[in-house]
């Protein structure tokens, strides 16, 4: 079993009635909807509001792919808490970061760039898949259209993508690097532009396979190990980065 936590402020649902028409549950819990059908999935959420923002040790120790949902306080995000995602992500637990998740503070820090973007309200998508035999968009048709999106266009700062699955075109004339792959340490970083919280994108069933791939994906094939030798010794992913790459 692939273990997921979906992460989500789980604000706009509570002061927004748009929102809450669209995610009458939460974003978070509409996304564990779709992914809990899949019999190789198993899913959990967390939320800004909860103790240690949802993230405690015993949660992110049960976490093979952690997905990010953020908008309205990437600031609230204790600094501690990133520190800890950080390098869970490192020492190989994947990691997918949604639409305006581009701004928060964990997707900054792994970047290591702003990670600004033009944006406007509103327009048409087209979203293409430009590398089809990835195995995130296995089974996704050539294109996908999202009949109104928050328009995310570049420049959009952030290092080259080690592989770009999906390009969006809007009916403005804009285009985005929508769908990129990173390696960090031994984690696997994906981010995924379609998502905006007043629209009803993740009702698409081709924006739900793309994210069920890339859990698959990103899920770690070789699982962190605490040092063996000692029962109260562990290994910090930062240590076993480090190791697996003779630091």
């Amino acid at each position: 079993m692939i273990r997921v936590t979906v992460w989500n402020e789980g604000l706009h649902e509570k002061t927004s009635k748009e929102v809450s028409a669209i995610y009458p549950d939460g974003i978070h819990n509409y996304i564990k909807g779709f992914l809990q059908t899949e019999e190789d999935i198993e899913v959990t959420t967390a939320t800004l509001t909860q103790r240690k923002c949802g993230l405690t040790d015993e949660v992110l120790d049960n976490t093979d792919v952690l997905i990010w949902w953020g908008h309205m306080a990437h600031h609230l995000v204790p600094d501690k808490i990133v520190k800890k995602v950080y390098d869970r992500v490192l020492g190989g637990m994947g990691i997918i970061v949604l639409h305006s998740g581009h701004h928060s503070k964990i997707f900054k820090k792994l970047m290591g760039t702003t990670c600004n973007l033009q944006w406007r309200e509103g327009d048409r998508e087209r979203l293409w898949t430009v590398n089809p035999s990835h195995p995130i968009a296995k089974g996704v048709p050539a294109y996908i259209d999202i009949d109104v999106e928050e328009m995310y266009g570049e420049r959009f700062d952030i290092p080259e993508p080690q592989e770009l699955v999906f390009m969006g075109w809007f009916a403005g004339g804009e285009v985005f690097r929508s769908g990129c792959c990173w390696q960090k340490g031994l984690g696997k970083v994906f981010y995924f532009q379609p998502g905006h919280e007043s629209n009803p994108t993740y009702h698409n069933k081709d924006i739900q396979l793309i994210i069920k791939n890339a859990v698959r994906w990103a899920a770690p094939q070789n699982p962190v190990i605490k040092d063996k030798g000692c029962p109260h010794a562990k290994v910090t992913p930062e240590q076993k980065y480090k190791e697996n790459n003779n630091e």
